[in-house]
């Protein structure tokens, strides 16, 4: 597999700094009984295929990254690097890939092994039902 790596400066890398943002519109979002519901009406950002959106905060016990990829499926990981640090991930574009934030690039495919990097271990997915213009991800 040819890894894309992102383009980032080193200090990105460095203090670990996210490319993927939080959802605009926190209410669109809420984590009960092990899992993650959100409305795509006020989460817009994940409506068009090749984005990105990072969860975290609130009652959520794990940081979670959802990515709405360009094949216009969805695909929710644990954000956390198997690496030093545990650094958030971000969706590498054009790819089916999610890739550490930190200098060591590890690299995972859309099913959590790893491709690319340091990272001793794959990454945990968890599974996305589609709904009515909602995305519920079993955290538990």
């Amino acid at each position: 597999m040819n890894v894309k790596i992102l383009q980032r400066s080193i200090w990105q890398r460095i203090f670990g700094i996210s490319a993927t943002g939080k959802p605009q519109d926190e209410s669109g979002w809420h984590y009960e009984s092990g899992q993650l519901s959100i409305s795509l009406d006020r989460i817009p950002e994940l409506t068009r295929s090749g984005t990105a959106v990072r969860f975290e905060g609130k009652s959520l016990p794990v940081r979670v990254l959802v990515v709405f990829g360009e094949d216009k499926q969805y695909q929710a990981f644990h954000n956390r690097c198997t690496h030093l640090g545990h650094r958030r991930l971000d969706y590498v574009p054009g790819t089916e890939t999610v890739q550490c934030c930190s200098v060591g690039k590890s690299t995972y495919t859309f099913g959590g092994d790893k491709v690319h990097g340091p990272a001793p271990q794959p990454i945990h997915t968890y599974p996305v039902e589609v709904g009515e213009r909602e995305l519920r991800i079993r955290i538990s």
